[in-house]
């Protein structure tokens, strides 16, 4: 049966096409129209034709086709054929770039990030609206990468395309000596794309491999644009950390594994070796910022033989500093968890308790798991169960599910001290 196939290819390639299209057109949502059009068109054809030779030429060219339509409806102008191209000769994807584009931004995917992220456009609504079309992420999984409720991130996208139309921003990567400005929230989207692929919301496992790969290659393709910006090579670093330990995060039946329990023989050492040397690269620079701090804790995680011999103390200082250059409730919280394991679970717990109270990771798994796990450590079994509760009542991903019921059943069948 064709149909998930061709949901396949259609996920794999909305992107790159969606991206293209608004470069060509200069209009997000008639560019989401023509691409779902396409879609459709492809659902209706290829069960009964077979598969194009080079489906994603197909799809680009039927969509192209699709937008010209739209736009001579606009102008209340003759409507342009809707018949599917011959499969037998494809139009190539891509197209030759303007004559005057001196951005030296060749990749579409990071051209449209680049063009998201206009200045006058608030930093949340860019990334926000960066995520939605980059990578076809849902509202929800935007709000969940904000830690707000989804009508927030749905109004924000709204606002997003109205200033973009009201304000006649045009759809177009500054010059190189330009893209600086908007390296920050570029940067903020490549991670944000990241972070869901490693801990995905909407789906059945723990990782979306192609989201990883695609945020890395973007990192990637920023640090050879780049070179000289210590940022966009601690985001590198950090991922490349980060991926190296994939394949030990959940185990046979689904169930995510914490770090402190992972197999560190089936991380990837080349991988490792790769984000390190990335991460003193941008080191040497002496500029430090804060996904060059994150990285320098995420080397200390992969570089310890065992997780004995993890260097907290050294983890607690820099997420003290990452606190000071970047505050925010998740980042307290994660040092607050980093100070438990440097001088113990009380120390920690009484920040987390103190977030807790302060409400702004009411809706945040995390915190009610961060704080069971240092109530284990205490041997305080009952307060552990009732915090595993509330991070069940909140989290969504299946494997973290699965392992958050593991250790709630652990602490209900344990004998009181």
């Amino acid at each position: 049966m064709l149909t998930p196939i061709i949901d396949g290819i259609c996920r794999a390639e909305g992107p790159r096409l969606l991206a293209n299209l608004i470069r060509r057109v200069g209009d997000f949502e008639l560019a989401e129209d023509a691409m779902q059009d396409a879609f459709a068109k492809a659902l209706e054809v290829w069960p009964a034709q077979g598969l194009p030779a080079a489906p994603a030429a197909w799809l680009t060219t039927v969509a192209r086709r699709r937008a010209v339509d739209l736009l001579r409806r606009r102008a209340s102008g003759p409507l342009y054929t809707d018949e599917p191209p011959d499969m037998a000769a494809p139009e190539a994807a891509g197209a030759e770039r303007d004559a005057d584009d001196l951005s030296g931004v060749e990749d579409d995917r990071l051209r449209l990030v680049f063009t998201c992220c206009h200045p006058a456009i608030a930093q949340p609504a860019q990334m926000a609206l960066a995520l939605r079309t980059l990578c076809g992420l849902s509202t929800r999984e935007i709000a969940r990468a904000f830690l707000e409720p989804e009508a927030t991130t749905a109004q924000r996208l709204v606002r997003a395309k109205r200033k973009i139309l009201d304000a006649r921003i045009p759809y177009e990567v500054p010059s190189r000596e330009l893209l600086p400005e908007r390296l920050q929230a570029v940067l903020g989207v490549v991670y944000l794309v990241f972070n869901e692929g490693y801990a995905t919301t909407e789906h059945d496992g723990l990782v979306r491999t192609d989201l990883c790969s695609e945020a890395i290659r973007l990192a990637r393709l920023l640090v050879e644009l780049m070179p000289e910006e210590p940022e966009a090579q601690g985001l590198l670093a950090l991922m490349l950390l980060h991926d190296a330990r994939r394949a030990t995060r959940i185990d046979a039946s689904g169930a995510l594994v914490p770090l402190e329990e992972q197999d560190r023989s089936r991380w990837q050492q080349a991988e490792i070796a790769e984000g390190v040397a990335v991460l003193e690269a941008a080191l040497r620079r002496q500029r430090r910022g804060p996904y060059q701090l994150q990285a320098a804790i995420a080397a200390l995680h992969a570089q310890a033989a065992r997780a004995e011999a993890t260097d907290w103390q050294q983890i607690a200082l820099l997420y003290a500093g990452l606190l000071s250059e970047q505050p925010s409730p998740v980042v307290e919280l994660n040092a607050a968890v980093a100070l438990a394991m440097a001088r113990g679970p009380e120390h920690g717990l009484a920040r987390i308790d103190r977030l807790d109270r302060e409400g702004e990771l009411a809706d945040y798994h995390l915190l009610p798991a961060a704080r069971a796990d240092l109530l284990r450590r205490l041997g305080r079994g009952a307060e552990a169960a009732a915090s595993y509760r509330a991070a069940l009542a909140l989290v969504r991903n299946p494997a973290e599910r699965l392992y958050l019921e593991r250790r709630l059943a652990a602490c209900e069948t344990r004998k009181p001290d």
